[in-house]
């Protein structure tokens, strides 16, 4: 499957409590309420969301990544309650290696559940199955045992530290890096 076909028409997943589909306008509140919460917005990139404008310029974002075939993240919605409770994308994707980074978020009600670990296997399962993927990586601020919990249990190894790779909220940070590949799927 080639880049543009999975980003132009982003397919709707499916787990036993999960839809991972497209992110709609209609998901603005949701989004809010976990996006503007400090705990949520401590081990992310971005900064916590202070008004619903905010969310609604990130949804407005998804939304063109969508039209302009780019990468774009996967709402989680719980079937239980139709309730959106985070985000799971590919945050790069390098066909010509076969290789991407999957990257997500989700609700602090909704931690310690399984939730973002039951996501991170549908999409690497998507990944090796649909996008001819033999390496699936992803990373988490050092300090953030919850996120190296959901890359374990989705069956990601443990490959190393990568010393101030990123520069976030004013430091540089070190990142945990986890990997699984298609032969350890």
């Amino acid at each position: 499957m080639k880049i543009e076909q999975i980003n132009s028409n982003l397919p709707t997943l499916e787990t036993e409590r999960l839809i991972l589909r497209k992110i709609t306008l209609g998901d603005v509140d949701d989004l809010y309420e976990y996006c503007s919460n400090e705990e949520v917005s401590k081990y992310v990139t971005w900064d916590k969301h202070k008004w619903p404008s905010d969310t609604k310029k990130f949804v407005n974002f998804v939304l063109q990544q969508y039209e302009n075939k780019k990468v774009a993240p996967w709402g989680i919605e719980y079937k239980e309650t139709g309730k959106l409770l985070g985000t799971i994308d590919f945050v790069w994707w390098r066909p010509e290696h076969n290789s991407a980074e999957i990257g997500y978020c989700l609700a602090k009600d909704y931690w310690g559940r399984g939730i973002t670990s039951e996501a991170a296997k549908e999409l690497i399962k998507f990944g090796f199955e649909k996008m001819d993927l033999i390496r699936i990586q992803a990373r988490c601020f050092t300090e953030n045992i919850g996120s190296q919990r959901v890359m374990e249990k989705a069956g990601m190894s443990f490959e190393g530290i990568n010393r101030k790779a990123m520069f976030i909220k004013g430091k540089h940070r070190d990142l945990k890096i986890y990997s699984i590949l298609k032969e350890e799927f």
